[in-house]
């Protein structure tokens, strides 16, 4: 069982919502990197998502693309978020860690040799925006191989056979992007993400996490409802632009930790 699963598994026995949370590495600074990712789990991150810097993030909106553009202007490469994973591994073996990107650092580095270095430097899983799962079994069946989950996003534009491929292929969790549109862009119809969320466990057996747009505690009490997890992304880039550098871990923490209070309270 992965640590992914392991995770799930205990929130379903306590029956807690997931949190998911993500940054861009290299954002606002590589130093703050792996102190920023042990603020979130100190807030009440569950799983953490780590953004592998890229030119064109094709289904981020303007905040984290901003982001990645700050992070690549430090030179941070597929080999440098690795190396983040490896160092927060070092006092942290507990929380998940998903890197989420796109397919052509994969590709450059050879899908093969990515998920050795992957394994190796203790990431739990991928998310590859424009790696569909009709076209990656073979990706797919080399992460399962090694322990590592891919996952896949699902939308509102999913058809029924789009969702038994991720069930086929995908692992750890399902990510339902409860908004046409690139991320950070609009507001969630929490009546629509329950239709939407209740379609796809008629297919997939895996945890649900939902995310685009879920910006504070309400939307996230609402998902909570009908998800197994939450996951917040531009929201908490937000906080770091809007934050001294330094300060940023202590800001990023204390929002993590009012989004877990009010998930726990519901």
């Amino acid at each position: 069982m992965s640590r992914i699963e392991q995770t799930f598994t205990a929130l379903k026995e306590q029956g807690k919502t997931g949190l998911v949370t993500f940054i861009t590495a290299g954002d606002p600074g590589p130093e703050l990197t792996v102190p920023l990712l042990h603020a979130l789990v100190a807030g009440g991150a569950d799983v953490l998502e780590l953004g592998v810097p890229f030119s064109d993030p094709m289904a981020e909106g303007p905040v984290i693309q901003r982001a990645c553009e700050r992070a690549l202007a430090f030179g941070v490469s597929m080999t440098d978020v690795l190396n983040y994973v490896r160092e927060f591994r070092r006092t942290n073996q507990h929380t998940p860690i998903v890197l989420m990107g796109y397919a052509n650092p994969i590709e450059r580095m050879g899908q093969k040799e990515f998920v050795r270095q992957a394994k190796a430097a203790g990431a739990d899983g991928a998310i590859v925006v424009d790696y569909p799962p009709e076209e990656c079994a073979d990706f797919a069946a080399e992460m399962k191989a090694n322990g590592l989950d891919l996952i896949f996003l699902l939308a509102p534009t999913s058809t029924v056979e789009r969702i038994r491929q991720v069930a086929r292929h995908g692992g750890g969790f399902s990510y339902y992007v409860s908004l046409k549109g690139v991320t950070g862009a609009g507001s969630i119809d929490t009546a629509d993400v329950a239709r939407r969320v209740a379609a796809i466990r008629e297919h997939v057996d895996l945890p649900i996490g939902v995310g685009f747009g879920i910006r504070d505690a309400e939307p996230a009490k609402s998902v909570a409802a009908v998800a197994d997890a939450v996951v917040i992304g531009s929201r908490i880039i937000q906080e770091l632009e809007n934050t001294p550098k330094e300060q940023g871990p202590q800001a990023v923490q204390a929002f993590v930790a009012g989004i877990r209070t009010a998930l726990d309270a519901r």
